[in-house]
């Protein structure tokens, strides 16, 4: 039982992240130019179409989750992204940028960014991440529309013939 309360939480919870930082960066998405910008990571062509995509992902993400559809290819999807995620603020904290990460709106370079903001924004997605591997291994939750999340699955009456 406790196994199903723990999936439930670690899928509405990472819903919850998904669709939020979605939504932000979706609706303004200059701001979200700006902050991937500031990673510094991809070619200048590339930083506006990542801008863009990136929001929808995070979106369709968010909403398989909360409906529980397709629970563990989302959960993998999920695992990938913070992981690039992760990746994305340890190299800006090791080349020495001053940024804020824009995971939830904002972002871009700032002032005063130190080590405990990066470290903090890390184990912040670490614990994302130990969601989604929890959802890797038991993705099936009450309440879950998928078949291959739901808890339990109808079967029907076998006949005995007589």
């Amino acid at each position: 039982m406790w196994i199903r309360i723990v999936s439930t939480v670690a899928r509405v919870t990472l819903a919850a992240v998904w669709l939020v930082s979605g939504w932000i960066k979706f609706s303004d998405p200059t701001q979200t130019v700006v902050a991937v910008r500031a990673y510094q990571l991809l070619p200048s062509d590339l930083v506006r179409p990542f801008a863009a995509v990136f929001p929808a992902l995070e979106l369709a993400l968010g909403l398989l989750l909360l409906v529980g559809l397709a629970v563990r290819p989302a959960a993998v999807a999920s695992a990938i992204g913070l992981v690039v995620l992760i990746a994305a603020i340890a190299s800006a904290w090791a080349r020495g940028l001053s940024i804020d990460c824009g995971c939830f709106g904002g972002g871009g370079v700032v002032n005063d960014v130190g080590a405990w903001d990066y470290l903090s924004e890390i184990l912040r997605d670490l614990g994302f991440l130990a969601a989604s591997a929890w959802l890797m291994v038991f993705p099936r939750t009450p309440l879950a529309l998928g078949p291959g999340s739901r808890t339990f699955s109808v079967r029907p009456q076998s006949t005995v013939a007589e």
